[in-house]
């Protein structure tokens, strides 16, 4: 069974030898598909370039960037780029099979671009604006996993999309992570982040039910109100669990899998 492994931007950044030395370990008898963020690298190279990121915040609180047709090239460059090769090239030093991809990749993502949104302006008030080139992954290419997956290989993920027209979209990182989850139907998926796992007044919270995340969400901050409703959404397709641990630590996928962080499940 598959092992789903999201590791978000800033454990990217801060512990990526960390992350790829553990799982040159795990990977020796698990299938695993990795899923990278990339987040503030994108906006360091937007800023670079002149482009400045924006970000909204929707009328339910998730803040997510607005990816202009601009930033979308950043994007490109930077996660199915720079990011995706660096963690590719990583793996390959310490002796792990490993493929780069990004969701455009063989039609790897399929996604739908969102024409307009509804976002909060600076005064609380609802406005619709034009979606950019953000995307809602709406299938997954499992072949194209499944052939690399039985031909020994780890396969490294960049969260780009394209839609039924070609078009590159950005996909959020979670979100392309738990669409793979529940498409290969994995026995684990496991979201790396900057955090020990979710907190409430500053205590992880050790495990949750499916159940419990509406109320969840109400507490927590930007980021984690959102990589919930993500979890909720695949554990309610199948899926039986989901952790959400540190990606800072030492070993930190082990350290998730052997019950450090936040257990989901339903």
């Amino acid at each position: 069974m598959a092992l789903v492994i999201k590791v978000g931007g800033r454990a990217v950044v801060r512990n990526l030898k960390g992350v790829l030395k553990d799982l040159a370990e795990v990977s020796k008898d698990r299938e695993v598909v990795l899923v990278h963020g990339g987040g503030d690298v994108v906006t360091e190279y937007s800023r670079k370039l002149g482009v400045e990121p924006k970000f909204v915040v929707s009328p339910t609180g998730i803040r997510s960037r607005y990816t202009s047709r601009e930033e979308l090239e950043v994007y490109v460059m930077v996660m199915a780029g720079k990011l995706n090769k660096e963690v590719v090239a990583g793996l390959m030093s310490l002796g792990v099979r490993a493929v780069g991809l990004s969701g455009a990749d063989g039609g790897l993502l399929l996604a739908e671009r969102k024409k307009r949104i509804i976002v909060l302006d600076e005064r609380g008030r609802k406005r619709v604006i034009e979606g950019g080139y953000t995307g809602k992954i709406v299938s997954v290419n499992t072949e194209v996993l499944k052939t690399l997956l039985n031909m020994g290989y780890v396969v490294v993920v960049a969260p780009l999309a394209i839609d039924g027209e070609g078009t590159l979209l950005n996909v959020d990182g979670d979100q392309a992570a738990c669409a793979i989850a529940r498409e290969l139907k994995a026995e684990d998926l496991v979201l790396l982040t900057d955090v020990d796992g979710v907190l409430i007044n500053g205590e992880v919270v050790k495990e949750i039910k499916v159940g419990e995340i509406d109320e969840l969400v109400k507490k927590v901050g930007y980021g984690m109100n959102r990589k919930l409703l993500m979890v909720k959404e695949v554990l309610e397709s199948g899926i039986k669990k989901v952790i959400i641990s540190s990606g800072l630590v030492d070993r930190p996928i082990t350290h998730a899998l052997s019950g450090c962080g936040t257990l989901v499940r339903c």
